[in-house]
């Protein structure tokens, strides 16, 4: 459950008040996942929050070299919240990383990185704050293995609502798989996961974490999405790995297993996760006029100029893995076309035309997946859409025409995102100078992050052979 902590004091307070045994201290590595360590909760003191907890930053990927091993974390008492899946009362605590010699906020650190974009935007005064609403898709499967060898390569998911179970003798097989791209809103039986997804709704809810919808995805097999309501950008990043702990952990409660990996399943829908995004002065939407294109002020069309300007090396934080580029592949469900629209989904950048309220004026950019470090995604893309409204970058004419059915000629003019981690990794190397501004990226992260991605998933897939390979060539 949520605590409402504003000050460490409200976090002794709750630790007395719940009987909490453990603290557990959480913290994002520079891929994106949610790391943690666990303290006896009557060892926690003021100092705690003044000058961290040690840690080895040597073992986390993107940190340190074993030299410069320590680490500190320290807590942030207002994300404070009991943890619902520990047999024992846990209260967690997401923290900032801190480098213990020099006392100063640690440069790789993610969540240090969105605060940064934050205090940016204050100082540019171009607005007082933005808000982010990410559409994070996933699967929940029954089964799946993998591996990989000198000698062997495979993986193997299955899903009870997977269309190519069917047939198969279940004893009996009572029927209602979704079809492939048919799982689009059927009502249960076909649906087989509203009561997975509704306990993991209820379970972010009392979290914190405001929920606006829940329903199953295009895909066959168990794909799913569940919309947060708009929030802050650091909050939001905070939000997001909270969002996936839930999920995950409710479907293995479950005896499942989920996924956020943007494309697991040949011939169906990947997982993405659009991002819908808007400036703020006070109560006044900046990205609403009265008498701009679907509602949208030239400041608007100057942030989604950005946007498009900066999408290649925007796309190696917001979909960061090899497997992103499964799903955004030309000629299929993905938006790869660099345009913007209103209401069009075959557009990079849509502008949604849900509601004529001014306060829900926004621009959703729809390339990115949920494989990505969510603090260092929303902070690229504020820095980019800065760009544009700082240096007027046009965005050129909307087109609202379907893209995947545009004549020849029309369809060779319109520019697509890059096809590869690599081409897009190349991108963010040739085109970073906007993420530097105010200190918001260092170099050091820029450098860190090619590093890892290169060595680390695109070297390592590139040596090896792929399964299909034995199909195409064997009989050579």
């Amino acid at each position: 459950m949520a605590l409402n902590c504003k000050t460490p004091n409200d976090v002794f307070a709750a630790i007395k008040e719940h009987d909490v045994r453990i603290v557990d201290v959480r913290f994002t590595d520079l891929p994106g996942l949610w790391q943690h360590f666990s303290v006896p909760a009557n060892t926690v003191d003021a100092e705690a929050f003044a000058e961290g907890i040690g840690f080895d930053g040597s073992s986390i990927r993107g940190f340190q070299t074993i030299e410069e091993s320590d680490m500190m974390v320290v807590p942030d008492p207002t994300t404070a919240f009991l943890d619902p899946f520990t047999a024992d009362p846990t209260l967690v605590l997401i923290c900032n990383v801190r480098d213990p010699v020099t006392g100063q906020a640690y440069s790789r650190d993610a969540r240090y990185i969105a605060q940064k974009a934050e205090n940016y935007l204050k100082s540019t005064g171009i607005a007082d704050i933005s808000y982010w609403g990410p559409e994070a898709e996933f699967f929940v499967f029954d089964d799946v293995r993998f591996g990989q060898g000198t000698n062997f390569g495979f993986y193997h998911i299955d899903s009870r609502e997977g269309n190519w179970n069917s047939g198969k003798e279940e004893g009996p097989n009572l029927g209602y798989k979704p079809r492939p791209k048919e799982g689009y809103f059927p009502v249960p039986p076909t649906d087989s996961q509203q009561d997975l997804r509704t306990t993991m709704v209820l379970t972010m809810m009392d979290l914190g974490i405001q929920i606006e919808t829940h329903h199953h995805e295009v895909a066959t097999g168990g794909q799913a999405e569940i919309d947060m309501r708009y929030d802050s950008l650091t909050r939001m990043g905070d939000n997001l790995m909270m969002y996936k702990y839930v999920v995950k952990n409710v479907a293995r409660a479950n005896g499942m297993t989920a996924t956020f990996m943007p494309k697991p399943l040949f011939e169906d829908n990947g997982s993405g996760m659009h991002v819908h995004q808007s400036l703020w002065n006070g109560d006044t939407n900046l990205f609403f006029s009265d008498s701009g294109y679907a509602g949208l002020s030239e400041l608007g069309l100057h942030y989604i100029g950005g946007l498009l300007k900066h999408a290649p090396a925007l796309l190696g934080f917001a979909a960061p893995t090899v497997n992103s580029y499964r799903r955004l592949v030309p000629g299929f469900e993905a938006p790869i076309n660099l345009v913007y629209s209103q209401r069009n989904r075959s557009a990079c950048c849509r502008i949604p035309m849900y509601s004529q309220n001014p306060k829900a004026k926004r621009v959703e950019f729809r390339p990115p997946d949920p494989a990505c470090n969510g603090y260092l995604a929303f902070a690229a893309m504020l820095m980019a859409g800065l760009d544009g409204i700082q240096n007027k970058i046009e965005p050129g004419d909307p087109i609202d025409k379907d893209l995947y059915d545009l004549p020849p000629e029309e369809a060779a003019a319109v520019e697509s995102t890059p096809g590869s981690l690599d081409e897009v990794l190349d991108a963010l190397e040739a085109d970073h100078q906007f993420l530097l501004k105010g200190d918001v990226f260092t170099q050091d992260v820029i450098d860190m992050w090619l590093s890892y991605k290169r060595e680390n998933e695109v070297k390592p897939v590139r040596l090896r052979p792929h399964p299909h390979e034995f199909y195409l060539y064997y009989d050579i």
